[in-house]
């Protein structure tokens, strides 16, 4: 029997299985394309690389923070995988504004008959302390709120502040954890507060990271304290003992520099100027090994740019898969792609962002493109028996999406279950075993039928204007997701998005 027999075999029987049974009599044959993506699907549900290619990107390579050594190793790794798989593969340089980096990170809670040193994590894009740590008063923040600060009063000047955060169990309770930090570090900022030490939100007292709210610009140490030894704290305090923080936190800080994405490409045969954007990111935070967020995802693009070309598949437009550096300090790597192509992205008819772990694919966000919701819906055919899957047409600001829909480029985020994302998210248990290996397969099929279908149908969406992005943001929440992302500033300025009419767009720095 040839090789190329089991796979077609594979092919026919997840076509078999994926279309609904009670529609087959009535439905046409399938198409081409559809035909095309069940080969696709049934390979990447097999024994593919995925798998160890994951496992060797996280063990190997590790956490890899965007300026780390470690992220120059990973960029390394996924080009030398595209080219052993025969996919043409390239880097591409970009800027980012600021170097950010720990080294190290101790604290030790001091008062009348007490001292006890809890693990602490930097904030990024938190300011380093003097060489001997920095020591102030530590007051009960309660949650931050405005009755909070008031009670505090000037008491809040040059202390640091205590949060109490809820333990987060999903993805929307760590989007309400983005949303209110943003709120009470402008609080704190405003009060003239030493800086900010956030309660662990993570069980098991995980360390993550989240970034400072306003980036760069920050002046102040900022950290996260274990859940205990936070809890621990806040008891003393609201028991009337009196304590003192000291933060020793060594960073390397630098100013801009440049980092790269890979971009491995598979070229169109029809509409070969016409190109669809797959992304997920490479780099990731360095507390854990980046499985989640976002290693999983890099694996499965990987695997399937390779099965693409080892089946001899030719899209009608070119699909690049692109595996972004830059993610987690603002989008950078992405930002940076739709400013090195932006001749072309009146051409760029799809952009995608997988970022949401190894949880199941529900379906996408369509991101206020209701236009795209049938074509989606069209492109998951040849998977349905894997579905449902619900389209939600909400614009969603956070990953590698985001850069392209200010752009006007129709775009789509994976929508997945929770699954272990959310306690996992930035920590130090985002490692290997987070991932359940037949959920990470089944989501390849998934990308891997939208994919195809949208590299061969023949509709396209025209490019929004910066006048429609505006709309979007006037209509939804859109304005505020910015806010809170710390890009709002940047697409006001020109800087990002659509270039401001009559305006030349700046040259980031």
């Amino acid at each position: 029997m040839s090789p190329a027999r089991p796979l077609i075999r594979l092919a026919a029987l997840s076509l078999a299985l994926t279309l609904p049974a009670p529609s087959r009599a009535q439905e046409a044959p399938p198409s081409a394309s559809e035909r095309e993506a069940a080969l696709l699907v049934g390979t990447v549900l097999g024994g593919t690389p995925m798998l160890e290619d994951l496992r060797s990107l996280v063990d190997e390579v590790g956490g890899r923070p965007t300026g780390s050594e470690a992220n120059q190793r990973a960029v390394e790794w996924a080009l030398e995988r595209f080219r052993a798989a025969g996919v043409t593969a390239r880097t591409e340089a970009f800027p980012m504004p600021a170097l950010w980096l720990e080294r190290g990170a101790t604290a030790s809670v001091q008062g009348p008959g007490v001292r006890f040193a809890p693990r602490v994590a930097a904030m990024p894009f938190s300011t380093a302390t003097p060489k001997g740590g920095l020591t102030a008063p530590l007051l009960d923040a309660g949650r931050g709120t405005p009755a909070d600060f008031q009670r505090l009063g000037p008491k809040a000047r040059g202390a640091f502040m205590l949060v109490e955060t809820d333990e987060l169990k999903d993805v929307d309770g760590l989007f309400r954890e983005y949303d209110v930090a943003t709120e009470i570090e402008s609080r704190a900022f405003a009060a003239g507060v030493a800086g900010v030490v956030y309660m662990g939100s993570r069980p098991g007292n995980q360390l993550y990271r989240h970034s400072v709210s306003v980036g760069p610009r920050n002046t102040r140490p900022m950290l996260v304290m274990e859940r205990d030894g936070a809890k621990r704290a806040l008891r003393l305090l609201r028991a009337g003992k009196a304590l003192t923080l000291t933060a020793a936190l060594d960073l390397r800080t630098g100013g801009p520099y440049e980092s790269r994405n890979v971009i491995g490409e598979i070229r169109g045969t029809t509409h070969p100027e016409q190109v669809i954007v797959l992304g997920a990111h490479l780099d990731s935070w360095d507390l854990g090994g980046g499985a989640l967020d976002n290693g999983a995802n890099v694996a499965m693009l990987l695997d399937l740019a390779r099965q693409m070309q080892r089946l001899g598949l030719k899209p009608a437009r070119t699909v690049r898969f692109a595996l972004w550096s830059g993610e987690e300090q603002g989008m950078y790597g992405s930002a940076g792609y739709t400013r090195t192509h932006a001749a072309e992205l009146d051409r760029h008819t799809l952009a995608l962002s997988v970022d949401i772990g190894c949880g199941r694919i529900t379906g996408f966000y369509t991101n206020g493109r209701p236009a795209l919701v049938p074509l989606v819906d069209r492109a998951l055919k040849p998977v349905a028996g894997m579905g449902p899957f619900t389209q939600v047409d909400v614009p969603v600001v956070g990953t590698d999406n985001f850069d392209f829909m200010m752009h006007g480029v129709a775009n789509l985020i994976a929508n997945q279950e929770p699954a272990t994302y959310g306690p996992n998210y930035h920590a130090r248990s985002d490692e290997f075993e987070q991932c359940d290996a037949r959920t990470l397969r089944a989501n390849a099929a998934v990308v891997g039928a939208l994919a195809w279908g949208f590299a061969t149908m023949e509709e396209t969406l025209p490019r929004q204007s910066r006048a429609e992005v505006e709309a979007l943001i006037r209509d939804t929440d859109l304005g505020a997701q910015m806010k809170s992302f710390n890009v709002w500033e940047e697409w006001t300025a020109g800087t990002r998005g659509h270039a401001i009419e009559g305006k030349p767009a700046p040259v980031p720095r």
